[in-house]
């Protein structure tokens, strides 16, 4: 395929896109991760989530990710994958947490999957 041909907007199946459109839709919930560099961020999220999401002007469906944990939401609502790493590292989710939560897996079967694909 010559690259010119290559169409930067086609979809991903099973992929969301982070583009502009992306990021004006999750511009609160990604400006709230950013917030998580810094300690007491995560320490105000923590001891009032609800009020936290509140002050960042998270939508609904940005919240219900938040409270679910669910990254591929959290994408989905607009999240982008840099951010959220700030969000998942306040409840100590590591990449097999996510993968897990990309294939429809538990933990255990998904590092359980990776370990096979291994030998």
């Amino acid at each position: 395929m010559d690259i010119t041909e290559f169409d930067h907007h086609s979809p991903i199946p099973g992929t969301t896109i982070f583009d502009g459109k992306m990021a004006m839709k999750g511009y609160a919930l990604n400006k709230m991760c950013y917030s998580f560099n810094g300690a007491a961020a995560r320490a105000q999220y923590l001891a009032d989530p609800e009020a936290y999401m509140e002050k960042f002007g998270l939508n609904d469906e940005q919240k219900q990710a938040c409270r679910d944990k669910d990254v591929l939401a959290m994408i989905a609502a607009g999240g982008n994958i840099y951010y959220l790493a700030k969000f998942a590292g306040i409840y100590r989710l590591d990449v097999q947490d996510i993968g897990a939560q990309q294939t429809g897996m538990t933990k255990e079967e998904f590092k359980e999957k990776l370990r096979k694909a291994g030998d």
